[in-house]
């Protein structure tokens, strides 16, 4: 038998789920505890002590029958009654009611009335209007009589008293379970901050605390950044520490044909510089999302200026929707640099370029279309990867780079929790490229 539909109603937080570990098993006993007490015990009590009351009332019953008139009947009773604390009245036919009044939520009442029934087969009615008193109305050989008592008789005194005092301490319990969960589960709270934080790019920070296998966690997370952040550091010293050195010799060939002749010159010249843009492209990547602190950032004022950026150097650049409000914490360089990244590629293959921003309580997302000749979708997934050249989509004739930027977009959405999502442009007909991040 699968279960898998109740999951859906099921607490997804960690809290929500201990605390339904806590609350549910509380509440069965309870039920059980509660049901077995008014099922079992209590009825037991009731029917025990009722058969009791009965048995001494039919003993004066056999004695009022065999009396010879009222006089003698009521001498007979009086005898007993007295003894017995019961009262022992004759009545009209009239008095007599004609149903039985008892609650209908009065557990005890209903077991009263059927073993008053069941003991004495000649009662008329059984009046338990509450806590105080108990009436029975008997036909006897003389009329009918009714006889009262007292109702702790025939029940406990108070038989919701164990039924409170289990729901006043299930109650309690409860709380302090909560409170003891609480301060168990804040440890694990903490860890899944820093870890979402160091997901999105940020260093929060964060010590082990609380039970052992938490600590333990805490310090492998603590040690996993550590290296993560070491490797990063060191993958950006090196590349930048190559791009770095290859700019003095690229300057100095630059001087050396400075001094040939133009028309022979103008070869090499180009090689130099497509090598100065390899290097600009290296440097670019490894700075990816490391260069600067995430701010809150009002990402449709920044995207405003790319754009009027972009216009001033002579492309065709539109900014077609801006939605939401709101800043969202980011680092403002890189985000910058992924922007910029998108409007040069999209401008490159391309002849025009639109971009929208859309804010909602939950992410945000940055889309760049263009009219260029796209990219196949077997082909998006390498075309994020480093170095990687896509000829028949995007055509390097075009003065194309080295195949690094949708690879420093892709880095910068991943350093901030986010995804670069590549896709089809409806409006253009181009590519449509998506930078969604959570806010």
């Amino acid at each position: 038998m699968s279960f898998k539909w109740l999951k859906r109603y099921m607490p997804r937080s960690l809290y929500g789920r201990a605390a339904l570990i806590i609350i549910l098993p509380v509440v069965v006993v309870q039920l059980v505890a509660s049901f077995v007490f008014l099922r079992n015990h209590l009825r037991d009590i009731t029917t025990q002590m009722t058969l009791t009351t009965t048995r001494e009332i039919a003993v004066v019953l056999d004695l009022v029958d065999e009396a010879e008139s009222a006089v003698e009947v009521l001498e007979r009773a009086d005898l007993l009654m007295a003894a017995l604390l019961v009262g022992f009245d004759p009545v009209s036919e009239a008095a007599v009611p004609t149903s039985d009044d008892v609650g209908i939520f009065d557990y005890s009442a209903h077991v009263v009335r059927q073993v008053v029934r069941d003991s004495l087969p000649q009662t008329l009615a059984v009046e338990m209007p509450d806590n105080r008193v108990v009436r029975i109305y008997v036909a006897t050989r003389h009329g009918p009589v009714e006889i009262t008592f007292n109702r702790r008789r025939v029940t406990a005194a108070a038989p919701h008293q164990l039924i409170l005092t289990m729901l006043f301490f299930g109650l309690l319990m409860t709380a302090i379970a909560f409170l003891y969960m609480r301060n168990q589960l804040r440890p694990i709270t903490r860890l899944a901050n820093a870890a979402e934080a160091f997901g999105r790019g940020r260093i929060v920070p964060y010590s082990p605390t609380g039970a052992i296998e938490v600590r333990a966690a805490g310090g492998a997370f603590l040690d996993m950044r550590a290296r993560i952040e070491r490797q990063i550091e060191q993958r950006t010293m090196l590349l930048s520490g190559v791009s770095h050195d290859l700019r003095t010799p690229l300057t100095r060939m630059k001087l050396g044909l400075a001094l040939l002749d133009e028309e022979d010159a103008a070869p090499l010249l180009r090689d130099v510089d497509e090598m100065q843009r390899l290097v600009d492209a290296f440097l670019d990547f490894t700075k990816g999302a490391s260069e600067g602190e995430p701010e809150k950032v009002d990402i449709k004022a920044m995207v405003t200026h790319v754009v009027e950026d972009a216009k001033r150097a002579g492309k065709d650049v539109n900014l077609v929707e801006a939605e939401g409000e709101g800043k969202v914490m980011v680092n403002a360089l890189a985000m910058r640099r992924a922007v910029e990244n998108l409007l040069g590629n999209a401008t490159q293959y391309g002849t025009k370029a639109e971009v929208s921003v859309v804010l909602t309580e939950k992410s945000m997302r940055i889309r760049v279309e263009d009219d260029g000749p796209g990219i196949p979708e077997a082909k998006r997934v390498d075309a994020v990867k480093p170095f990687s050249r896509l000829d028949p989509s995007r055509n390097q004739n075009r003065g194309g780079g080295v195949g690094l930027g949708l690879a420093i977009v892709n880095d910068v959405a991943r350093a901030h929790g986010g995804v670069l999502r590549l896709g089809k442009s409806d409006r253009l007909g181009g590519l449509r490229a998506d930078i969604v991040i959570g806010r």
